[in-house]
Order: structure tokens, then C-alpha cells, then sequence
């Protein structure tokens, strides 16, 4: 499709790439949503951001573990991918580095086990799903026998890039250990094919319910259009829109990197002109370690004790009185 394989190895030495014959298949033509996602750019190396913005290490408090909120911790259950997406923000390790080994994991349930605050345990990497239906179980087997976790969620892209992994055998075996949340990461509705659907349902059908997330990126989803028509077929898919972020600006990614403006319109372009279920929370993942936080559109023109001004999606002014 006229890649520059020159310029694609010279990336490749430094970010390593990964794509399955699935996503290759999404592809129209070079340059492409699809494409941009997963082919790399020589942009990629021509940046001075921080590897690590978010400052996951300093919060990294046994490995595996990243305790930044008070009652929930990430934990790191794979260091691979089944697609190695070029706006990861975490490419300084992902792909990189071996397989996170079950030794490191269990160091990381121990940590859980002795903290009775953590009440919510996110799975992440990589991708949980890389790891074996055997492993995936041990793991969600340990943490559901901990009584102070409540919840598990898994953060994946699997059946996005890779939906055959997603079999009635898996969803079965995680069905178990209910109740389990599942993320899937989301970034253009060309993404969601009959492959894709029947992925998702497998997973709904066992009673795990589905978020999304998804990144704004330049070239690929920065238009409201484009963000409606996809938060639309998630719903439709039983997929809850969830967060919408703005791109991280880690080392290697700031060619995707759009304006908050650019966000926030995508916003107003979604709420009210289509159903409440499909608009996500916009937030920004505050460089420095702060946290998700999250940004809205300015829908209040005024606001004293009497009264407060509205405007709604539509740009109309509409006034609520206080008791």
C-alpha cells in the first residue's frame, strides 16, 4: 500500500510493531484511520515528551502494581499486546520487555491481600487477554478469594484487534469470578466489524458488562461525526461509552495529539444530539501523576444564589431558580 519499510525499521528499532491479520484487514488505503493506528510513523521518534507524563513508576509500589487512588489499584498482568497501537502511552515498556512472569503477578495479589483499602482491581498491561485461559483464571481465581476486592475489571483491546481470542469457552470461565467489568479500548467505528460484534456478544451474553475508552487522536477520530457514529455502534453493541481521553503526551506520540478545544467540540457535538448512553466522560489523565480529571463544555453562562443561566445543546439560554 506504499509503506516506507526505510523508515518503518528505522521506528521499529526503537517501538517495536506488532499488527494482526484481522486490523491489517481493516485497512482502505495508506494513511488511512485504521492505518494510522497500527503502521508506524517516523514521527514517532522526533519528539521530546516525557516516556513517562502520567508517572506510573513513582506509584509503582511492588511490581506489577500501580496505587494511585485511594481504594483501587492497576495491576500489570502482561507486558504484551496482541497489536502494538502507535499512540500507546506506554511504550517505553510495552513489547519491550519480557513477559511479565506469574512469580511477579502473585507478588503483586500479596500486595493486594495485605491492603484491605483496595476494594477494585483493574487488570492491564499489555493486555490481560494475551495471557492463557489457565493463567487468566489462576489470577481472577486469587483475587476473587481476597474479601476486601469487590470488583475486577479487565482493560483490553483484544476484541477489537483480535476478536477470535474472544470464545464461549473464555467468557464462561470468566463468568465465574463475577462480578467482572470489562474496557475495551475503541479509537474509530470502521473498527467494529461482524468479527468484532460477535466478540462483543459472546462477552455480553455472559453478563459482563462492557465500557469503552477511547483516545482522541489527530487524523483518526477528531471530528464529532466520526466520535457520534462510533459511540452509536457501541451502544448498539451493548458497549457503554466511557471515558473519551485526551492523548497522554508520552514520548513517541505527540503526531496524535489534538487541542482540548478539539475535545471539547466533540462533545457538544455528541450530548443532546444523540442519547445520553452514548456520551463518555471526557477527561484528561493529568501529567504529573494527579489523576484522571474530567473537562466539560461551559453549559452554565451564570450562577448566583438565586438563580443559575443554562445553555443547552442547542446554544439556547434556559433559567432554573433556587428553592
Amino acid at each position: 500500500m506504499g509503506a516506507d519499510l526505510k523508515e518503518i525499521s528505522k521506528v521499529k528499532k526503537i517501538y517495536p510493531m506488532k499488527v494482526t491479520k484481522h486490523y491489517l484487514n481493516l485497512i482502505k488505503e495508506k494513511d488511512d484511520p485504521i492505518w494510522k493506528q497500527c503502521v508506524p510513523s517516523i514521527e514517532e521518534i522526533h519528539d521530546n515528551n516525557q516516556a513517562d507524563p502520567l508517572m506510573e513508576e513513582r506509584d509503582t509500589t511492588v511490581p506489577c502494581i500501580v496505587h494511585r487512588y485511594p481504594d483501587r489499584v492497576l495491576l500489570f498482568v502482561s507486558s504484551k499486546c496482541a497489536m502494538y497501537c502507535r499512540f500507546c502511552t506506554r511504550k517505553r515498556k510495552v513489547g519491550r520487555i519480557k513477559e511479565t512472569s506469574l512469580d511477579q503477578i502473585k507478588r503483586g495479589i500479596d500486595y493486594i491481600r495485605e491492603h484491605e483499602e483496595i476494594r477494585d482491581v483493574l487488570l492491564s498491561g499489555g493486555d490481560p487477554l494475551m495471557r492463557t485461559d489457565n493463567e487468566l483464571e489462576f489470577i481472577l481465581k486469587e483475587l476473587w478469594e481476597i474479601p476486601h476486592v469487590e470488583i475486577i475489571r479487565i482493560g483490553t483491546r483484544i476484541p477489537v484487534v483480535l476478536p477470535s481470542r474472544i470464545t464461549k469457552r473464555l467468557a464462561n470461565m470468566m463468568k465465574k469470578y463475577h462480578p467482572i467489568f470489562m474496557n475495551i479500548h475503541f479509537e474509530h467505528p470502521s473498527e467494529i466489524d461482524a468479527d468484532c460484534e460477535k466478540a462483543l456478544k459472546i462477552l455480553a451474553d455472559a453478563g459482563i458488562p462492557l465500557g469503552s475508552q477511547s483516545v482522541v487522536l489527530k487524523g483518526v477520530n477528531d471530528d464529532p461525526a466520526v466520535m457520534k457514529e462510533l459511540v452509536q455502534k457501541l451502544v448498539k453493541n451493548r458497549v457503554r461509552p466511557y471515558y473519551l481521553y485526551m492523548c497522554d503526551p508520552s514520548k513517541g506520540v505527540e503526531h496524535f495529539r489534538t487541542p482540548v478545544k478539539t475535545s471539547l467540540e466533540i462533545i457538544e457535538g455528541i450530548r443532546g444530539w444523540t442519547s445520553g448512553l452514548c456520551v463518555p466522560h471526557l477527561v484528561i489523565d493529568s501529567p504529573g501523576g494527579g489523576g484522571k480529571v474530567p473537562i466539560l463544555p461551559h453549559y452554565v453562562r451564570e450562577s448566583d444564589d438565586e438563580k443559575i443561566v443554562l445553555v443547552n445543546y442547542e446554544g439556547k439560554e434556559y433559567t432554573y431558580y433556587n428553592p
